[in-house]
């Protein structure tokens, strides 16, 4: 098998002649080991470091604008009538976010490689293709996971609840995928053409439209089907049965492309180990928001900043390798500029909120040094994971692009929820106490 080959290629590696490719989607069609025309050269830090920056505060702006959505759709009747709709909501935007931001790992790759500029009518057919088919079948299993949830604890099982799920969430998923694989096309483009790096603003991009983008189209579709419910099942089948009919074409389309046969085979372990990775933290945010009320929101901030940050650590680790630089070469300097960049960050986000008043909790100066040093603490933690995890995957024959971000990402809110669940436990502990923190 090519992966094999490709195994047997990078043992034989030596340091003074680096591998460039492992991995089919990355290898030209013509098989050339890298095209003459693509020239390396050393990115500047400071103009790394700004990209980087603008590109985490519009994702975070974004993950703020989808919390104050959250906060209004809510309140509709097909969330407070049908309450497995409110419990799909974080599952199916963790899992999308997850396929938006491998995407946007993938593309940056290719446009470092001269992909974009020689096979770009490829490329857009078959991530499209892939992440559809990826979109549809990640959709049903985040409703599956919802039906249950909401099913076990009351014991009742209602076929119209059911399927209004499933149809509200594989349309969503569908949509989105389509809209948002566009978006990150155009902005990777768009980007090469004006001289930025894609691997700094890519995933934050993707990770900030992917929250906003999905979540309006849930509340919007799920509203539109739940005026139908319990008169007609027609709509909802007719969803599910064109979605299900979607799944073998456009995987047939993207196993055929070279540059997506590989992400289609490797692509649903990560996805889905994710899933189970963040339910523990899900678990460990329901005991500690029984015990501090104002936690929650704070939950958002450090877990949204730490995944952005981490994926795009991720990212341009996984493109220096594809591309044959040397490991230490840049990696150095963009794991100092992401930690420095925590600091202007978090202050950022929590004055924002302060300012909302979306959060209860008093911003004294006790709590912002403890709130800080979780937040450092993440973030070193979750780098120096990726760091280790990316050159693992590289070295068993595995595209980190497809694989290394879902995992960080959910090891980020995993991380994020107990050190946070901590943080606050001291605070209680040293008797800063507000009215969230137990007082």
């Amino acid at each position: 098998m090519n992966r094999n080959k490709n195994n047997s290629r990078m043992a034989r590696t030596t340091e003074s002649e680096p591998e460039t490719k492992t991995t089919d989607a990355y290898r030209l069609i013509e098989n050339e080991d890298k095209p003459p025309d693509i020239k390396y050269e050393k990115e500047n830090s400071w103009v790394a470091g700004v990209q980087m920056f603008v590109s985490f505060l519009l994702a975070g702006f974004g993950m703020v604008a989808a919390s104050l959505l959250l906060d209004v759709v809510q309140h509709w009747d097909v969330f407070t009538k049908v309450s497995e709709v409110y419990i799909l909501v974080p599952a199916l935007l963790g899992l999308k976010g997850n396929l938006e931001m491998t995407l946007a790992s993938r593309l940056s790759t290719h446009a470092h490689l001269g992909h974009l500029d020689t096979s770009l009518g490829s490329l857009v057919m078959g991530n499209l293709c892939l992440i559809q088919c990826q979109a549809v079948l990640v959709g049903f299993l985040a409703a599956m996971a919802a039906v249950a949830m909401g099913w076990i604890p009351e014991g009742e099982f209602d076929i119209h609840h059911a399927s209004l799920l499933c149809a509200s969430s594989v349309l969503t998923a569908s949509m989105a995928s389509f809209v948002l694989g566009l978006i990150m096309i155009g902005v990777i483009v768009v980007s090469k053409k004006m001289n930025i790096n894609p691997d700094n603003i890519a995933t934050p991009i993707a990770a900030s439209l992917g929250d906003l983008t999905t979540l309006a189209l849930l509340s919007w579709i799920a509203s539109v089907l739940y005026k139908s419910l319990g008169t007609s099942l027609i709509l909802p089948s007719i969803i599910i049965i064109v979605g299900a009919l979607l799944v073998p074409v456009c995987g047939y389309i993207a196993w055929s492309n070279d540059f997506t046969r590989q992400a289609l085979d490797e692509g649903w372990v990560p996805v889905v180990s994710a899933m189970v990775i963040s339910s523990a933290g899900g678990l460990i945010l329901d005991h500690t928001v029984s015990i501090y009320t104002g936690i929650a929101v704070y939950q958002l901030v450090i877990n949204g900043i730490g995944g952005n940050m981490v994926a795009v650590h991720a990212s341009r680790l996984s493109t220096q390798l594809h591309t044959g630089q040397k490991e230490g070469s840049v990696i150095g300097s963009t794991t100092k500029l992401l930690l420095l960049m925590v600091i202007p960050g978090q202050l950022i986000f929590i004055y924002t909120i302060g300012y909302l008043r979306a959060g209860h909790t008093s911003t004294t100066p006790t709590f912002i040094l403890i709130y800080m040093s979780a937040a450092m603490l993440q973030v070193f933690l979750l780098l120096t994971i990726s760091h280790y995890m990316v050159a693992w995957m590289w070295k068993m024959g595995m595209d980190p692009d497809n694989s290394a971000i879902p995992y960080l990402t959910a090891l980020g809110d995993l991380l994020g929820t107990a050190l946070l669940g901590v943080a606050f436990s001291i605070l209680y502990a040293i008797g800063d106490k507000d009215s969230d923190l137990g007082d």
